[in-house]
C-alpha cells in the first residue's frame, strides 16, 4: 500500500503507521511451512525501549495483518523467500525504529503519523486537504495589512533531503528528551505531545531550538528574516551545525519552519495569519496604550501587531473529553510569553476559542485574546492627569490562509469568532468574563465628532503622496477643535520608527454637518530613511473638542508596494528537462539600484542563476512554485512567484 513517503527518497524503510508494508526475507536453511514455522518480532524505538510505556512491542506471526495492533503475516507461498506483511499500531510513538526478527535479524525504520489512517489521531477525511496539508511543498504566508494582505511564497520543502533526519533530531534534542528520553519517546504517539515540544523547539529560547528570534532591525551576524523564503536551508543549518540557532526568525519564518516539521512527521499542518493580533502579557484580555497630548506613543508595554502568524495541526482531542474540540488545534513557535515556564504556546482548539472556554489546554487566554482583545487608550497630560481616548481599533482581523489546490487567501476569522457585535459573541464574552469588550462595543461614536482617515489609492515606494483626515461633526451645536496629525514608520509588531509627516492644527472648526478634509503629504526624501524593511507607515488622527476636553483618535496603518517580479517560462516544462525562464522588475525609484541580485528557489528544482535569465531542471513532475526574490542596495526582499506544471 502506498505510503505517501517515496518523496523522501527510496534508500531506506519510511512507513506510516497503521498501514501495512511488505519486507522479504530469503531463508539461509529449510523454508518455511505454514503452522509449523514460527517467527518472533520485536519492534524498539527509543534508547529505553519498555513495553509498558508503547517503546517496545512484542509480536508473533498471524493469519492476517490487524491494523489495529503490532501485527504480521506470511503474504507469500511456502518456500525459501517469505513476504512479511507488517502493520505499526496506529498508536504508535513516531520515531527511528529497530525491527528484530527472530534471533538475529534486524530492520531499521522510519515510522510516522498517517493521517490517511482512520485509527490515527491525525486522520483527516479529504484528499484534497491530505494534498494540501501534508504533501504540499510550497505555499503562500499572508502578511502586510489587513486591507492589503501580501502572499508570501514559501517553500516547506518537507521531503527534501535531510529534512526528515533534523526533524527527528528536534524531537531528540528537546529538554524533556534529555531529563527522560524514555518518557519523552512514549510521549511521541500522542500529536498534542509532539505539537507543543515543536511549539517549544523551533524557537530557541529555552533550549537549543532553531530559530534565534529578532525584532531589533540590526541583523548583524546572521540573516534577515525577509530574507528567508524557505525551510529547508534553515533546519539543514541547524542539523549540520550542531544544532546552534539559526540567525534570525520573526512569526512567519518561526511558523513556517514549525508547518514543515509538522507535515514531514506526518501532521497535517497550515501557515495562519492574525491581522491586528494583540499581545496581552497579563492575561486581563485588556490592551493598554498611552499617548501624550500630541498623539506620540508613551510607556505602552502591550502591543497589537499589524499581523501575527502562527500554525494549526489537525488531531483529536481525547484529553478534552469533548469531540467538539477535535480537529483544528492552533499553536504557537514564536516566543512570546512562557507556557509552563518554557517559550511555547498551545495546541488549543479552535472550537475553544470561539466559544470562550479558557480553562482548555493549552493556552487558551492567551489565544484568545490574540483575536478579541479590547484596546483603550488614555491620554497622559502635562499636568500629570490622565483622561480616556475614544478610539475604534479592533483586533482579530480576516484571520487568513492559503485556501486548497489554490493560491487564493480563505478567510477564516469565523473559525476563531463569532461575528462583532452578534448575540453569540456577547455570549462568549460573558463565558470569558471578557467585560470590557461588552461596555466598549456599547460606548462606540454615536452623535457628535467624528475622525476617520482616508487614503491615495496608489501608494508606491518611491512616490510622493497625500493622505487625509476626514473631520466630520454629527452634532447638532458648532465645534472647535484641535487636529494633531502624524506620521511614521512602525515595524509589524507595533514598535513605532521615525517621524514621515507632522501637522498641528490648533482651530479646525466646523458647524452642525460640516465636514472638513485634511492632507498631509508624505514624500520619498522624508520617509525613506525611516522605514523598516516592512514597508509600513502608521498614521495616527488625534482630534480634541475644546468646548468639552474629549479627545478622539483613529490609527490607520499603510504599506507601500513594491514594484512586481515578472517571471515568464520559455517552453515546455518537462521533468528531467533543461527549461528557461525570464524574470524581470522595473525600478519603481527616483534613483539608480546598485548591487541588484535576483535569487531563485523551488522545491523539486535545480539551476542555477545567470543575471536575469535562469536555467532549471525539475526533477520530479507536479505543480510547482517557482520563487524569486530580488534585493539591492535601495529596494530590498521584492518577491514573486510563478506556478509551473511539470509534464513527464
Amino acid at each position: 500500500m502506498d505510503h505517501r513517503t517515496d518523496l523522501n527518497g527510496v534508500d531506506r524503510l519510511i512507513v506510516r503507521r497503521g498501514q501495512p508494508f511488505s519486507i522479504s526475507l530469503y531463508l539461509r536453511s529449510g523454508g518455511y511451512q505454514p503452522g509449523a514455522s514460527s517467527l518472533t518480532c520485536v519492534a524498539e524505538t527509543g534508547p529505553q525501549p519498555v513495553e509498558q510505556y508503547g517503546t517496545r512491542a512484542v509480536f508473533g506471526l498471524s493469519p492476517s495483518v490487524d491494523t489495529s495492533c503490532w501485527s504480521a503475516a506470511v503474504i507469500s507461498p511456502p518456500g525459501d523467500m517469505v513476504a512479511l506483511s507488517l502493520c505499526a499500531s496506529p498508536e504508535a510513538p513516531i520515531g527511528r525504529y529497530t525491527l528484530t526478527l527472530g534471533p538475529s535479524t534486524q530492520i531499521q525504520f522510519i515510522l510516522l503519523f498517517n493521517p490517511w489512517c482512520k485509527d490515527d489521531a491525525v486522520h483527516m477525511e479529504s484528499e484534497q486537504d491530505l494534498a494540501e496539508y501534508v504533501l504540499a511543498q510550497d505555499g503562500l504566508i499572508f502578511r502586510d495589512l489587513n486591507n492589503y494582505p501580501i502572499a508570501t511564497p514559501w517553500t516547506y520543502g518537507q521531503f527534501e533531503s535531510g529534512i526528515l533526519d533534523a526533524c527527528l533530531r528536534i524531537l531528540d534534542m528537546n529538554p524533556k528528551c534529555l531529563r527522560n528520553p524514555g518518557k519523552d519517546h512514549s510521549g511521541r504517539r500522542n500529536p498534542i505531545y509532539v505539537c507543543r515540544v515543536l511549539s517549544a523547539m523551533v524557537n530557541c529560547n529555552d533550549d537549543r531550538g532553531v530559530l534565534f528570534g529578532n525584532w531589533s532591525n540590526n541583523f548583524d551576524g546572521g540573516v534577515s528574516p525577509m530574507f528567508w523564503r524557505s525551510s529547508v536551508e534553515i533546519l539543514r543549518n541547524w542539523d549540520t551545525q550542531a544544532c546552534a540557532p539559526v540567525k534570525f526568525g520573526q512569526c512567519w519564518v518561526f511558523a513556517a519552519v514549525a508547518c514543515s516539521v509538522s507535515r514531514a512527521l506526518g501532521i497535517p499542518c497550515r501557515v495562519v495569519t492574525n491581522y491586528a493580533s494583540a499581545h496581552d502579557s497579563n492575561a486581563d484580555l485588556l490592551i493598554k496604550r498611552y499617548i501624550d497630548e500630541n498623539g506620540k506613543p508613551v510607556g505602552s508595554k502591550e502591543m497589537i501587531w499589524n499581523y501575527h502568524c502562527w500554525v494549526e495541526s489537525w488531531m483529536t482531542r481525547p484529553d478534552l473529553k469533548n469531540p467538539e474540540f477535535n480537529g483544528w488545534q492552533a499553536y504557537d513557535p514564536t516566543p512570546q510569553e512562557r507556557s509552563e515556564k518554557v517559550f511555547c504556546c498551545g495546541p488549543v482548539p479552535l472550537r475553544a476559542i470561539k466559544q470562550g472556554e479558557l480553562t482548555c489546554s493549552y493556552d487558551a487566554p492567551f489565544v484568545f485574546a490574540e483575536v478579541n482583545a479590547d484596546v483603550v487608550t488614555y491620554m497622559k497630560k502635562q499636568d500629570g492627569s490622565m483622561s480616556k481616548v475614544t478610539t475604534t481599533t479592533l483586533v482579530g482581523q480576516m484571520i487568513s490562509t492559503k485556501s486548497v489546490g489554490s493560491d487564493d487567501r480563505e478567510d477564516i476569522t469565523h473559525l476563531y469568532k463569532y461575528p462583532e457585535g452578534s448575540a453569540e459573541e456577547r455570549e462568549t464574552f460573558t463565558k470569558a468574563n471578557h467585560q470590557n469588550k461588552l461596555l466598549h462595543q456599547q460606548q462606540q461614536q454615536g452623535d457628535g465628532l467624528h475622525l476617520a482617515i482616508k487614503v491615495s489609492p496608489d501608494m508606491r515606494k518611491g512616490c510622493d503622496f497625500d493622505v487625509f483626515a476626514l473631520v466630520s461633526n454629527k452634532g447638532h451645536s458648532d465645534k472647535k477643535c484641535r487636529l494633531v496629525f502624524g506620521s511614521c514608520a512602525v515595524s509589524y509588531t507595533g514598535v513605532m520608527g521615525g517621524n514621515c509627516g507632522f501637522k498641528d492644527m490648533l482651530n479646525v472648526e466646523l458647524p452642525p454637518g460640516g465636514e472638513r478634509r485634511v492632507p498631509l503629504r508624505l514624500n520619498y526624501s522624508k520617509y525613506d530613511a525611516e522605514l523598516t524593511e516592512d514597508n509600513l507607515i502608521r498614521l495616527a488622527a488625534l482630534l480634541l473638542d475644546y468646548s468639552t476636553g474629549e479627545a478622539l483618535m483613529t490609527l490607520r496603518t499603510i504599506v507601500l508596494t513594491n514594484p512586481e517580479i515578472k517571471v515568464q517560462i520559455l517552453g515546455e516544462p518537462k521533468e528531467n528537462r533543461r527549461l528557461a525562464a525570464e524574470i524581470s522588475l522595473k525600478n519603481p525609484l527616483p534613483e539608480p539600484l546598485h548591487n541588484c541580485c535576483f535569487s531563485i528557489e523551488g522545491a523539486n528544482l535545480t539551476g542555477e542563476t545567470v543575471q536575469t535569465k535562469i536555467y532549471f531542471t525539475p526533477t520530479r513532475s507536479g505543480l510547482r512554485k517557482l520563487v524569486v526574490d530580488f534585493n539591492s542596495n535601495r529596494l530590498c526582499h521584492v518577491k514573486g512567484y510563478r506556478n509551473v506544471i511539470i509534464g513527464k
